[in-house]
């Protein structure tokens, strides 16, 4: 969270179309903080894309859209949410089609645990790179953390709830352990 994973993606797009060439964007349905549809960065950037569900084929939607026109990129957001199954898909975009798939995703939940479409990814990727951010202490955020209404840490519950700054915080491991997502009083004069 937080590290500008959208907004990363659109500035790719954005260099494959000075080159003349297509993207193929896609986006998690359930995803609607902003606008069901839209990859839409922290920032203010913004574009259309096409959508997946649970029980989408991503294989046969991205091989459809590339028979409409041809796709010289496909770029994924909020990959997290797509299934091991649908990571074997993108998978044979790459491999049949010889279409470059990029995926921009979390890798862990808030319970410190991998979504299983990160997992899979993680395991069949041909070349991954992390995209950073920073804790409030300076750190490395590598870890999640989900916040109740209150800002209290919560460290259990459902995998996904849809949320941004609001709920969520991007902390260092040892935060994400004490449950800190903002500095406590103790530290502010530090």
């Amino acid at each position: 969270m937080n590290a500008g994973k959208s907004t990363v993606l659109l500035q790719a797009s954005h260099n494959y179309h000075e080159q003349g060439m297509h993207t193929l964007l896609m986006t998690a349905a359930l995803d609607d903080r902003i606008k069901v549809g839209q990859i839409t960065s922290r920032i203010g950037l913004g574009k259309e894309a096409d959508l997946f569900e649970a029980d989408t084929d991503v294989f046969a939607s991205i091989s459809a859209r590339h028979v409409e026109k041809h796709v010289d990129c496909v770029m994924i957001d909020e990959a997290q949410f797509l299934s091991p199954d649908q990571i074997w898909q993108l998978s044979r975009v790459a491999d049949e089609l010889r279409i470059p798939v990029l995926c921009y995703g979390l890798r862990t939940d808030f319970m410190g645990e991998l979504f299983p479409g990160s997992a899979t990814l993680l395991a069949v990727a041909d070349h991954l790179r992390e995209i950073r951010t920073i804790c409030w202490c300076g750190s490395k955020a590598s870890m999640v953390l989900r916040m109740d209404s209150t800002g209290n840490a919560v460290k259990a519950g459902t995998q996904v709830v849809i949320g941004g700054n609001d709920v969520y915080a991007s902390v260092c491991r040892k935060h994400w352990k004490s449950g800190e997502p903002q500095k406590n009083a103790d530290e502010l004069g530090k």
